[in-house]
């Protein structure tokens, strides 16, 4: 019975930004857990290495490059892909961005990009997947916000804006759709190495600084995001919703 709470087989997920780091890793998680998977990006070299990489694993996903910034390509893809394969049962809003700097420095078209990125794409996916949920009464949205959008850094101003705001707009969502059978919930990353946070990592003065501030002692890695998104994913969180789950180490409950 507790397997089966966590059991994906015969479901079907879209996961965005899913070409490399955290995406990638969370797509593969929900296919190891038995989901069939949806990688999107916009960089379609990327998105065919992320499908031989999984394959050789053993893992078969189908990829479909769109930008998530168009809710016109949002609506077309998410069309495409159900009258193809089926019912979207699982969405992963993962695809995001951060341009880093002064905020008094903070190019108009830099915010507009963040912003854009981080959240109004957040929203297009989750109008355009989530009023099918709605008729079909099933559905199991994920969006991933960040520690940043409980608390802030100097130079994050784009960022943690947008990452608040996607904390929000979960239980707005939340609010709206769940007594139609769908849960909206929010992964809150901590401190992870990936590609976009490599210059910040790889810097021994600010890796010191976070492993220092981290209980865990540590960065997190992408494969640490897996549980949770298979959790939110699977029927064993079937009374969860509007939730922000933090998976960072420890940093955010010690001063």
């Amino acid at each position: 019975m507790a397997q089966a709470m966590f059991d994906l087989t015969g479901r079907l997920a879209l996961v965005t930004g899913a070409s490399r780091g955290l995406g990638l890793a969370m797509a593969r998680g929900l296919a190891e857990a038995g989901a069939r998977v949806v990688l999107n990006g916009r960089d379609v070299g990327r998105l065919t290495a992320a499908v031989a990489e999984l394959a050789t694993a053993g893992i078969a996903v189908e990829a479909l490059a769109f930008d998530v910034c168009d809710p016109t390509a949002v609506e077309d893809a998410v069309a495409d892909i159900e009258a193809r394969l089926g019912p979207i049962h699982i969405l992963v809003n993962n695809a995001g961005i951060s341009r880093p700097g002064p905020a008094a420095a903070q190019l108009d078209a830099a915010w507009r990009e963040v912003i854009a990125t981080n959240l109004d794409a957040v929203f297009f996916m989750a109008r355009a997947v989530g009023r099918r949920m709605v008729e079909r009464r099933v559905g199991k949205i994920i969006n991933i916000g960040s520690m940043l959008g409980l608390t802030a850094r100097p130079g994050t101003a784009p960022y943690t804006t947008s990452k608040a705001a996607v904390h929000g707009l979960t239980r707005a969502l939340c609010a709206d759709w769940a007594g139609c059978g769908v849960q909206v919930n929010c992964i809150a990353p901590g401190a992870f190495e990936t590609e976009m946070t490599r210059p910040l990592y790889e810097s021994p003065e600010v890796s010191a600084y976070v492993r220092s501030r981290t209980p865990a002692g540590r960065w997190g890695r992408p494969a640490d995001l897996v549980g949770t998104a298979v959790f939110l994913a699977a029927p064993a969180s079937d009374f969860v919703n509007g939730q922000v789950i933090v998976v960072d180490g420890g940093i955010l409950s010690v001063i």
